[in-house]
């Protein structure tokens, strides 16, 4: 079990450079909030749903995570900060990294849909700040969601998606941010769907303005040389 501790607390500390030592990690309300988690699943997989909700309701007080005792949570889950919301009946994979203010939401309760309300996140899934996945949708393995954004349908294993409603970047954000990409968000290049295309037209519309002038000095007449006049 120590063994197991210290591998999660060293899981935790390699993706995020703020943290100098096992020490700091173990008073992350992120890390307390998975114990407590732990502690409330396995009493809600027995039935205890009161006291289950109780562990729940007190973890909440103490860490700003609200995760429902309900939902499945795999191996070395890190959850940066706080004030996130995490649904019942949503799967977590292995490695997964959440940032603050994320909400992993169900469906509307007025359409009377029971069952998988919350989404199913992958390994290796990075979801940046404020994010909001909502729904039954599948987060595929290693896929990357951008702060801010708004997922309401499935996002391919290995992509990178950002924007409201979220949108696949068009560029290889792996390409541009090897290894761990904080955040979610590719950095250092421009990775908003809209301005890349908005790049692309510009340059479209200059080479089309090169074009259209050489056509018209192409076209227009030729001056006739003037006679000379001979001096008398």
């Amino acid at each position: 079990m120590q063994s197991g501790l210290i591998a999660y607390l060293d899981s935790v500390k390699s993706r995020d450079p703020a943290a100098r030592s096992r020490w700091d990690v173990l008073f992350y309300p992120g890390v307390w909030a998975l114990g407590l988690h732990r502690f409330a699943h396995w009493l809600w997989e027995g039935r205890l749903y009161f006291l289950a909700r109780l562990v729940n309701h007190f973890s909440r007080f103490l860490t700003a995570v609200d995760i429902h005792p309900g939902a499945k949570i795999g191996e070395r889950f890190f959850l940066d900060h706080g004030f996130s919301v995490i649904g019942e009946t949503a799967q977590i994979g292995d490695d997964v990294t959440i940032y603050q203010n994320v909400t992993l939401g169900g469906t509307n309760p007025s359409t009377g849909v029971a069952g998988k309300r919350h989404p199913t996140i992958g390994s290796g899934v990075v979801i940046g700040s404020g994010a909001q996945v909502l729904g039954p949708i599948e987060i595929g393995e290693g896929a990357k969601i951008g702060a801010n954004s708004v997922v309401t349908k499935d996002v391919a294993p290995a992509s990178t998606v950002v924007g409201i409603p979220a949108k696949p970047v068009p560029v290889g954000a792996i390409h541009y941010s090897t290894g761990f990409m904080p955040y979610g968000t590719p950095c250092g290049e421009d990775c908003d769907p809209v301005r890349v295309r908005i790049n692309e037209l510009e340059r479209e519309l200059d080479q089309l303005r090169a074009e259209l002038k050489i056509l018209k000095t192409a076209r227009q007449p030729q001056a006739e040389p003037r006679p000379k006049v001979k001096s008398v």
